[in-house]
């Protein structure tokens, strides 16, 4: 059976809510906080990101009309704090990451072109709702942000958002060009993080 955009929609966003969500409450049991400030934390790239798309383009916020969004961060971050040792023999944090940054980067352009933005809009769009919660929550752990410090981050997602648009340009299938942009986003950041691949910088 196939599944409709708006339903591949809704379960890639709640699965980025979560990925998302374990990446903040990581960050937070390194920064030796407590259980409140592990749970806010965790909800910080959980949804800001997504918060800020909806509030720019005057949508309702998703999480909002989805509270089923909530308690996925708050079950993130409880996954962080309980089973933080296991977890961190798997080096979660920047795959965890990287998950959520290639969802959120195609939900975030998916949510534009539903709306009827045009080609740009969708770019900007989705490069915010895979970066900006993870920029507000290295900022408020008080670490190096991702976002600056990682050259190859909002790029990636900059490259999945660009990949879905391009194909719902040509109409392909949503569901196919949702694959796609996810592919693309996940692969160019995992390349990243396992090569240590960069972005030219200027030399002074």
């Amino acid at each position: 059976m196939d599944m409709s955009p708006d339903l591949i929609l809704t379960f890639a966003d709640r699965i980025g809510v979560f990925v998302f969500a374990v990446s903040g409450g990581i960050a937070a049991v390194r920064k030796d906080m407590d259980l409140f400030g592990v749970i806010t934390l965790a909800f910080l790239p959980a949804v800001g990101g997504g918060t800020l798309r909806d509030l720019i383009l005057d949508a309702p916020v998703f999480w909002l009309e989805d509270t089923l969004s909530l308690w996925l961060a708050m079950a993130g971050g409880l996954a962080a704090f309980f089973f933080a040792n296991a977890l961190e023999g798997f080096k979660p944090l920047r795959w965890a990451d990287a998950v959520g940054l290639a969802l959120f980067a195609v939900t975030g352009a998916a949510k534009a072109a539903d709306l009827g933005h045009d080609y740009l809009i969708i770019l900007i769009m989705g490069v915010m709702t895979a970066s900006a919660g993870g920029l507000i929550r290295d900022v408020v752990a008080n670490r190096d942000p991702l976002l600056l410090k990682e050259d190859i981050y909002a790029t990636a997602g900059l490259l999945g958002a660009m990949v879905f648009a391009a194909l719902i340009y040509f109409n392909v299938n949503e569901s196919i060009a949702f694959a796609a942009g996810f592919a693309a986003a996940f692969t160019l950041r995992a390349l990243a993080i396992i090569f240590k691949l960069s972005l030219p910088k200027a030399r002074l």
